[in-house]
């Protein structure tokens, strides 16, 4: 069957219909995501449809996935409405604010609740003191990484790789946040140049690109063998108990059709989804699990081993002053005075 964006937003609809018959529990559903803002939500022919669901108490999970097929899952993330109870907040919370601003498609309403947070929270949401302060959030989090990777005593390196790169995603999100919603991990690294370069800083792009792989040239040869290591790694981290929803094994075809799709125009970003979802992936498997060997060499190659991780913090602390002084200069270009500390 040809997918294509209708399909995708008719089954939406018709699951958030489903979900309230079975529960009284729901007061609101929300799409967010590729399907409303891509023409073409589909990367490697496989796409997830992005659900909120807000409860009137504590969900019983944070995030459920749904197969619907080998090309198209569900990616449900469930909230309790507790977390909105302050909806002026939610404009300077980098991800959810920025969500229910941009105006997502609302399947399902009870008593007005999206309207009135909608509401609430685009008040002044543009205004610029609050759009530094999402990205600041965002900066601030990779900055609490680099420091907790510099001074912390992790004796895990899978731990410290997964930490460097979340470090990497906060500051690369804390400059995109200065000119839309965050920029998820499928498209990461191809839409991230666009957004440095909104706001004139291209070097950030180039930058994050070389704490993500330095200048290693990768061939396709190397690129078949990682791709091998990380199949077996999602499909062995799929039958640990505890195994994250991100790593679903329905997500195991969303991940790799994505990566084969990107690799031909956008290698770097190819790499990225790669590495990000590996990393979790081995960081969840026991230590002796012949899974993890792959996923060191290619450490190995890229930069990211421990022999040469120290080199590549310190690059991340001059990356992240870059990062800070231009969320600071265009502080100061849209008005935005400082507080002086106490």
């Amino acid at each position: 069957m040809r997918i294509t964006r209708e399909i995708l937003l008719k089954i939406a609809r018709e699951t958030a219909a489903q979900r309230v018959k079975v529960s009284r529990r729901l007061v609101c559903i929300y799409l967010v995501g590729s399907c409303l803002t891509e023409t073409q939500p589909l990367l490697g022919g496989t796409t997830d449809i992005d659900l909120v669901m807000i409860h009137d108490t504590e969900p019983n999970q944070e995030r459920e996935v749904v197969r619907l097929s080998d090309e198209v899952h569900l990616d449900i993330s469930h909230y309790s409405q507790d977390l909105f109870h302050q909806p002026r907040h939610l404009r300077i919370d980098p991800w959810l604010g920025p969500f229910i601003y941009n105006k997502p498609l609302v399947l399902h309403d009870s008593n007005h609740w999206f309207d009135y947070n909608q509401a609430a929270t685009g008040a002044q949401f543009q205004q610029a003191d609050n759009v530094l302060a999402r990205s600041r959030a965002l900066a601030d989090l990779a900055r609490r990484g680099w420091m907790d990777l510099s001074f912390g005593s992790a004796p895990d390196h899978r731990r410290k790789v997964y930490g460097f790169l979340k470090a990497l995603e906060n500051a690369g999100n804390a400059i995109a946040s200065l000119t839309g919603v965050p920029l998820t991990e499928r498209r990461f690294l191809v839409q991230f140049p666009q957004r440095a370069l909104a706001i004139g800083r291209q070097d950030l792009s180039a930058g994050l690109v070389s704490l993500l792989a330095s200048e290693v040239e990768v061939s396709d040869e190397t690129w078949e063998s990682w791709l091998a290591g990380w199949d077996q790694a999602l499909q062995s981290v799929a039958q640990v108990e505890g195994c994250p929803p991100r790593l679903h094994p329905t997500r195991r075809g969303y991940y790799l059709r994505a990566a084969a799709a990107l690799w031909e125009e956008h290698p770097t970003a190819a790499f990225w989804l790669l590495m990000r979802t590996w990393t979790l992936a081995v960081y969840h498997l026991p230590a002796d699990s012949p899974s993890i060997l792959p996923w060191q060499e290619a450490c190995r190659t890229a930069g990211l081993d421990k022999a040469h991780f120290g080199a590549r913090l310190e690059a991340l602390d001059a990356y992240l002053d870059s990062v800070e002084e231009a969320l600071d200069r265009w502080g100061q270009i849209n008005g935005v005075v400082s507080t002086p500390d106490i």
